[in-house]
């Protein structure tokens, strides 16, 4: 059995960062703020740390993690830039959700907005 080991772009692991750190939506925070955030958590648990983190999350929380990776994605895609159009494919996937999740599996982005 051979191993495979799977790189995250740089993306990816800013949004990991995110989903882990004390940062909450509703803080409405500003770019400098995302990039402090990043920071510390990169910092505090280091990239596969802050992966562990998200994974815990979507195993414990499953319906409040994938509303908080959309957030964290598009907010890292508006501070550290992303390929065109994800920002908005996530926003618009992100109002047709509601409070209990979205009403079907949500489509994967892929960093070429397919």
């Amino acid at each position: 059995m051979q191993l495979t080991i799977y790189q995250h772009s740089t993306s990816a692991v800013w949004a990991d960062a995110l989903f882990a750190s004390a940062l909450q939506r509703s803080d409405n925070p500003d770019a400098g703020q995302v990039r402090q955030a990043t920071a510390a958590a990169v910092r505090a648990y280091g990239g596969p740390g802050c992966a562990e983190r998200v994974a815990q999350e979507f195993g414990d929380h499953p319906e409040n993690a994938v509303m908080r990776m959309r957030w964290a994605r598009a907010l890292v895609s508006e501070v550290f830039g992303s390929a065109p159009g994800l920002t908005q494919q996530i926003r618009t996937q992100q109002s047709s959700m509601t409070a209990t999740g979205p009403s079907q599996p949500a489509p994967v982005i892929t960093a070429n907005g397919r």
